[in-house]
């Protein structure tokens, strides 16, 4: 049973549903109390003698061990007879309390303070408030007479109004300044001699517009020091109370970000009509930001597109409409669409804007995005018209020396960049122009998905250093500009490094559940469905065992070409060998390469050598690759080694 403790207050314990725990008379509450101080380690009983009577009896000793016995009873209540305790312990010559380290309110309470210091203010704060709400009067209320709680009550107290001016400094840095003000005023009545909490109170009532308020605190914090203690206030009360004569701009508050979208909302609503296809372009902006946040922003983000590219062709504007279109360049780094269904939508009205538009060079900006888009939604399968649209947006990218455009357009050409396997290199060197460019154009996101793009190419040709180069800065620019998708590839990457580096099958599939976990709800289900099954069997494949045999499992996407290792699984080759025969090519993506080797190992276990001699052609390009890891998620090893396994057999047959 867990046993929680309270001595930010009066002493007490608490059960685990949260019960009062009777910890009978004050001797008993003084040898609880004075473990506590201890932090875990050893009291001697003599010691606790000497602290609990100014004048020890007789028979202290004896009484401690008596203290000592009711206290493991109520702990410990379940506590079979001479079974030895586990939180109140003997040992050597006296006793310690094992408390876990966040079982003890004072303890939980120095941590959080310590960790609010080195979190941003909107989540220091809610820290900070948590931890001053656990407090429920002195630390060690009944026993501040006691020499040996002295020290400790202090420090805790010191914390506890470091704590209260940090919450103060969190509320300024978000712009709250009026709700800093009431706390502070109680703070610096009981406390007068802290002059950080004067600076403190006069700076959030000069942020709140009350410049004389401000200056009347600044005055009369001088006035207590100068008359009570002779010294004159410190140098930072002094630029503070000159810095506010002066209005000095760096004195001003950050602006709230929530009080600012608020305004610009409310003016942009005020100022342009309702009806205003300058709404339809606004809102494309909106939907850009809103669908790199992921989860629910993303779905959102991808179902309000399809809306407002429709009713821009309502309007029946194809140059309103292109730029509706063109607008939403989000940038692509998983090669299997989340909504097909959508995808197909944007890319006919890319189509049906694209002949609608007048010609002209001053529309060619317009068309390379509708034919960037075009290729960035037609992931997967394999398109002429997609590799053409490609092509053509890059070449007028190139000649309009535009490099947003650009970037969308390197966009398009890498997701057309899996016509056939082994193509890694190339797919570097788009990723490499594309982190040169838009780190120079200051282009955020694509500078992030050429990282991206580069780290699952340096995976593919197995240098693993590299990629954890590009891991490195994709984690550092996402943080930087909030791109919290982000995450879960580099999180997938270091389950792929995990496996790829040797790690046993349990702790690789171990980080493999823990990356399939930051998946969960962030809206990406092309990349989701079926993930996370492939990742176990590609381990599985690496560590030359079967596939699972478990028909429950939901292999998404991937069904076809895991079934016959199923099947064999099973002990149902003829099965197997008949599923592999109906088998389609893998398709034009990411897991490419790791698709013909699940085709490979089972075309051998059955002796089917016509697909035998189909994987083997189609493997041979990248035999200088690990198959999958172009994914930058998931390997099944080097190619070589499946080449090689097909030779044998085909030697062999």
């Amino acid at each position: 049973m867990r046993v929680e403790f309270g001595v930010l207050g009066p002493v007490a314990a608490w059960d685990g549903a949260g019960n009062a725990i009777a910890l009978r008379g004050p001797r008993h509450r003084a040898v609880l109390a004075r473990l506590i101080v201890a932090r875990r380690r050893v009291v001697p009983v003599g010691v606790l003698v000497d602290d609990l009577w100014p004048d020890p009896p007789p028979d202290a000793v004896g009484a401690v061990r008596t203290f000592v016995a009711a206290l493991r009873r109520a702990l410990e209540p379940e506590r079979p007879p001479r079974a030895p305790a586990r939180l109140l312990v003997t040992e050597g010559p006296g006793y310690a309390l094992r408390a876990e380290p966040d079982a003890v309110d004072a303890w939980r309470f120095e941590r959080a303070v310590n960790a609010a210091a080195t979190l941003p203010p909107e989540e220091g704060l809610p820290r900070l408030e948590e931890a001053l709400g656990w407090w429920r009067g002195p630390a060690y209320a009944e026993f501040a007479e006691e020499g040996w709680a002295g020290a400790e009550r202090s420090r805790l107290a010191e914390l506890r109004l470091h704590a209260v001016e940090r919450r103060a400094e969190a509320l300024l840095a978000l712009g709250r300044h009026a709700e800093a003000v009431p706390d502070l005023d109680a703070h610096v009545t009981e406390h007068p001699w802290r002059e950080d909490a004067w600076r403190l109170l006069a700076l959030a009532l000069y942020r709140s517009g009350r410049q004389g308020d401000a200056l009347a605190v600044l005055r009369r914090a001088r006035g207590l020091l100068v008359e009570q203690l002779g010294v004159d206030p410190g140098p930072r009360l002094r630029r503070l109370e000159k810095d506010i004569l002066d209005q000095a701009r760096h004195l001003d508050p950050a602006p709230d970000p929530a009080h600012v979208w608020a305004q610009a909302a409310a003016a942009y609503d005020r100022a342009v009509a309702s009806g205003a296809r300058a709404r339809l372009e606004s809102t494309v902006g909106l939907l850009r930001n809103l669908a790199v946040t992921g989860g629910g922003g993303l779905v959102a983000a991808r179902r309000h597109r399809v809306a407002a590219i429709a009713a821009a062709e309502e309007l029946g504007d194809p140059e309103l409409t292109a730029r509706v279109i063109g607008a939403y360049d989000v940038p692509a780094i998983w090669t299997r669409v989340d909504d097909p269904e959508q995808a197909a939508q944007v890319r006919a009205a890319a189509e049906r804007t694209l002949a609608a538009l007048p010609s002209g060079p001053e529309h060619d900006a317009s068309r390379a995005r509708l034919l960037a888009t075009i290729a960035v939604e037609t992931r997967g399968v394999r398109s002429p018209r997609a590799r053409a649209a490609a092509r053509q947006a890059e070449e007028i990218a190139r000649r309009l020396d535009d490099p947003a455009l650009l970037a969308f357009a390197l966009n398009g050409v890498f997701m057309q960049s899996f016509d056939r396997a082994g193509l890694a290199p190339r797919r570097d060197e788009i990723g490499a122009e594309l982190v040169a460019s838009s780190a120079r154009h200051g282009l955020a996101s694509y500078e992030v998905l050429g990282h991206l793009i580069r780290l699952q190419a340096r995976s593919a040709l197995a240098d693993f250093p590299a990629a954890d180069r590009h891991a490195a800065t994709v984690d550092r620019l996402a943080e930087r500009h909030e791109l919290p998708l982000v995450g879960v590839f580099t999180r997938w990457y270091r389950a792929l490094r995990r496996a790829a580096s040797g790690s046993s099958l349990v702790e690789a599939e171990r980080a493999y559940r823990d990356a399939a976990a930051r998946l969960e709800g962030a809206g990406m289900p092309g990349l989701e469905h079926g993930l996370l099954p492939l990742a176990l069997l590609s381990l599985r494949v690496r560590h030359d065992r079967p596939a699972p045999a478990d028909e429950r499992i939901d292999w998404g996407p991937y069904e076809p070409w895991t079934r016959p290792l199923v099947l064999l699984a099973q002990g149902r080759r003829g099965e197997a060998a008949t599923a592999l025969r109906r088998v389609p090519d893998p398709p034009p993506d990411l897991l490419h390469e790791a698709l013909w080797c699940l085709i490979a190992r089972a075309s051998v276990a059955v002796g089917d050598r016509e697909t035998m001699r189909r994987a083997r052609a189609a493997l041979t390009p990248a035999a200088a690759e690990l198959a999958g890891a172009g994914s930058g998620l998931l390997t099944l090893g080097p190619v070589a080694d499946h080449l090689d396994t097909l030779a044998a057999a085909l030697a062999g047959g």
